[in-house]
C-alpha cells in the first residue's frame, strides 16, 4: 500500500500544471493591465481574448514623462509549486524582448524575472525557476534567485527603453 501511494504521489507530481489556457471562453477578470501612468508615464496596453481565443496583450510603451513600460499581471490564490521547476509558455510575440515575472506573494515589492526573445512566429519557451532573479524597478537585488515553492502571481511587461507599439499572443502557461 506505501507503495502505491509513492507511485501515486510521484506520478502527480511530474503532471504538469496549467496556469492558464486561453480560449474564446476564457474569463480574464483576474488579468490586470498596469502601465507607467502609475509613475505619471503615458504608455498604453490592453489585455482581451481574441476572436480565435488566444489572450492578446497590445498597445505602445511611451518614454515620455519618465515613462517606458507596460505590463498585464495575473492573480491567482496562492500555489504551492515547489514541485515544478519550469515556466513553459507557448506564445506568439512581435520579434520583441519582454520580461517574464513572479511574485510569490501579490504584497511583494519586487518580482522575480526572466526574459524572452519573440521571433514573430509560435513559439513554446521554458524558463527554470532558478534562472528567475529578483527585480524590482529595473534593479538586480542582493537575494537569491526565486525558490520556487510559492506563487501568487504571474506577469508580462514590455520596457525595452524606447518607443514602440508592441503585440504579444498567448496560448498556455503550464508549470512543469
Amino acid at each position: 500500500m506505501r507503495f502505491l501511494f509513492l507511485v501515486i504521489f510521484i506520478f502527480n507530481m511530474s503532471e504538469p500544471f496549467v496556469l492558464f489556457d486561453f480560449s474564446k471562453e476564457s474569463n480574464i477578470q483576474n488579468w490586470i493591465v498596469v502601465n507607467d501612468g502609475v509613475m505619471g508615464g503615458l504608455s498604453k496596453g490592453k489585455f482581451s481574448v481574441d476572436d480565435r481565443g488566444y489572450g492578446f496583450f497590445t498597445g505602445n510603451v511611451s518614454l515620455e514623462n519618465n515613462g517606458g513600460f507596460s505590463s498585464v499581471r495575473y492573480n491567482f490564490e496562492s500555489k504551492f509549486v515547489s514541485s515544478f521547476k519550469k515556466i513553459t509558455l507557448r506564445l506568439k510575440g512581435d520579434g520583441k524582448q519582454y520580461q517574464i515575472r513572479v511574485k510569490t506573494r501579490i504584497s511583494d515589492y519586487y518580482s522575480y524575472i526572466a526574459y524572452i526573445k519573440t521571433n514573430g512566429e509560435w513559439q513554446t519557451l521554458e524558463i527554470m525557476f532558478s534562472e528567475m532573479i529578483p527585480s524590482f524597478r529595473g534593479n538586480k537585488l542582493d537575494l537569491p534567485n526565486y525558490s520556487g515553492e510559492y506563487m501568487e502571481q504571474f506577469a508580462i511587461l514590455i520596457g525595452n527603453k524606447k518607443n514602440e507599439a508592441f503585440e504579444l499572443y498567448l496560448d498556455k502557461i503550464t508549470l512543469e
